[in-house]
């Protein structure tokens, strides 16, 4: 069966959002070209780990690649606040994320798998394919930009106890210090 590829080149948007309140959300990474949207639901964990690896690979672009100018920041312009687009369907749970960089383009290249199915190894061709896969690849400014909202994304949850570290919920919290843990 082939794959069922959602694939945006130069998308009109790509952001990581969440649905729910804090302690009971899903997080969502979602991309949009015109009225085409996928949105692919992931963990917390793997959001926050996307951000960090996007962000030492464009830092690392900066000092290898010659020639090539990746903003420090994200441009004010691409700055991106919106909730997610609406309704948000999810088109099926993230395990693998595959990153990479198009030299041709200048592009970021993010390539989400879904769960329990691997990413096909580009140096065998053992016939496994996924079932569906996301695709995007996304200039570096766009790139900087995505990596500072789901930054804050990731952080606006529940405040964490300065204690033990754990997770405050609005009903409050039992905390054993560090001491007595």
């Amino acid at each position: 069966m082939p794959t069922l590829v959602h694939e945006f080149d130069w998308p009109d948007r790509l952001v990581v959002g969440t649905v729910g309140r804090p302690g009971e959300r899903t997080f969502y990474l979602q991309a949009r070209a015109g009225t085409r949207t996928a949105s692919v639901a992931m963990e917390k964990q793997q959001s926050a780990v996307l951000a960090e690896t996007i962000d030492q690979m464009l830092d690392q672009l900066t000092a290898q690649v010659e020639g090539l100018t990746i903003p420090a920041d994200a441009p004010a312009e691409l700055r991106d606040d919106d909730p997610l687009d609406q309704p948000v369907e999810e088109d099926f749970r993230t395990g693998a994320i595959r990153l990479g960089w198009d030299p041709r383009t200048s592009q970021v290249l993010i390539e989400a798998f879904p769960v329990g199915e691997d990413p096909p190894d580009p140096d065998e061709d053992d016939g496994a394919e996924p079932s569906e896969m996301l695709r995007v690849r996304i200039p570096v400014g766009t790139a900087r930009a995505f990596v500072q909202r789901t930054r804050a994304v990731v952080e606006s949850g529940r405040p964490t106890c300065p204690l033990c570290g754990e997770p405050i919920d609005d009903d409050g919290h039992e905390c054993a210090t560090p001491d007595e843990a």
